[in-house]
């Protein structure tokens, strides 16, 4: 593991946002899904692509907020252009857990 300095952690931007519509991606490599997600007034609405297509149905993830990283260059998957980073952790089955607030909070709060 390849430790991080204090300098290096303040410039990843963790922010919390609610998705706003989650989508089949039958393009994608991988199973995924297409998120739409609002990130408040400061960051706006940013998409990503999410391989959680095993863990959570299309019907639960609209209203959810997550955590994601929102300064990462965009990147390109298949059609599809992502610009932001949602987070998760494996489980044992290696199918991804979002990383949630356990409590709401307003989009576009910065992990403290």
């Amino acid at each position: 593991m390849n430790n991080l300095s204090w300098d290096d952690f303040q410039k990843v931007e963790l922010r919390v946002g609610t998705i706003i519509t989650a989508e089949p991606f039958p393009e994608a490599r991988n199973p995924a899904y297409k998120l739409t997600i609002d990130f408040g007034t400061d960051i706006g609405i940013k998409k990503s692509s999410a391989q959680i297509t095993r863990v959570y149905s299309l019907e639960e993830l609209p209203g959810k907020q997550i955590i994601a990283v929102v300064n990462f260059p965009k990147k390109q998957i298949g059609p599809f252009m992502s610009e932001c980073l949602v987070t998760g952790f494996y489980r044992n089955d290696r199918e991804v857990v979002l990383a949630v607030p356990d409590t709401k909070v307003p989009n576009g709060c910065k992990l403290a």
